[in-house]
């Protein structure tokens, strides 16, 4: 993590082109020795924001990002390389990997897609969530340690519930210290909050990381908040599914996926 001085108040700092040095505040939930991946999730997009950056302006959105978590993250110094696996001028899929010591800890693919006028056939969605500032704060660091969890705003729409919660989340921290950070970076930095939102059994008795994040977007996120509609399902074999409805302000912006693994802490 980040030492010397003072800890920044972002969630990185970047030490070189590629590289990036988590602060006290990027520590996981299952364990402060680790990075929490949320956090993780929004690098990944600002780097892959980098990337496209380095290039004439394409008119593509990204529309569908999977994340892979391959192994432990610990909280220390990483590196992200982007690179092009399927270019395009209304299609392109691009390919990000995360290494720390090393070591391949985590594979990220994202589809672009041309970004048209559709407003006139625009439909389908859900209705929004009641606004944040309308909400009580949370004290969800009385659920779960780590130093990223300390860092959030949350605000339920209701009460939480075993397995069902609605809830809106918010960081003052910046992602990257003294960088801006696109939208969709920001907001992707919190989804992954989504499987400690609505546990479904204490997370002291049992252990649910989930192995991986998909999110698709019909719609640019925009603002702050981001707003989380989830559900958890733990199925008989060991497996569970953290199914969420994606929203900013304005309303539903996609739907994140994370698959579980679900199991007794030893003891």
């Amino acid at each position: 993590m980040h030492t010397g001085g003072p800890v920044p108040e972002s969630y990185y700092v970047r030490t070189d082109e590629h590289r990036f040095k988590p602060t006290a505040h990027a520590s996981g939930a299952w364990d402060e020795n680790e990075l929490h991946f949320s956090p993780l999730g929004g690098l990944v997009a600002h780097a892959i924001d980098r990337h496209l950056a380095e290039r004439p302006p394409s008119g593509l959105l990204l529309s569908r990002i999977s994340y892979d978590i391959l192994g432990r993250l610990a909280l220390d110094e990483c590196e992200i390389q982007v690179e092009t696996v399927r270019p395009g001028r209304t299609i392109e899929l691009l390919e990000a990997v995360v290494r720390i010591a090393d070591r391949p800890v985590v594979r990220a693919r994202a589809w672009l897609l041309a970004g048209l006028d559709t407003a006139a056939v625009a439909g389908g969605a859900d209705g929004g969530l009641a606004p944040p500032e309308q909400l009580a704060p949370w004290p969800m660091a009385d659920l779960w340690p780590g130093g990223f969890i300390a860092s959030l705003d949350v605000r339920p729409v209701a009460p939480p519930r075993p397995g069902r919660t609605t809830a809106w989340v918010s960081t003052p921290l910046h992602l990257v210290a003294g960088e801006d950070c696109g939208p969709v970076a920001s907001y992707l930095a919190l989804v992954d909050t989504a499987n400690g939102i609505a546990v479904r059994r204490s997370p002291t008795e049992w252990m649910f990381p989930n192995v991986d994040l998909t999110v698709h977007l019909h719609r640019r996120p925009e603002g702050r908040w981001t707003g989380l509609d989830t559900t958890v399902v733990f199925g008989p074999t060991g497996q569970g599914l953290t199914s969420t409805v994606l929203h900013d302000v304005h309303g539903p912006v996609g739907r994140a996926e994370q698959i579980l693994t679900v199991r007794p802490i030893p003891g």
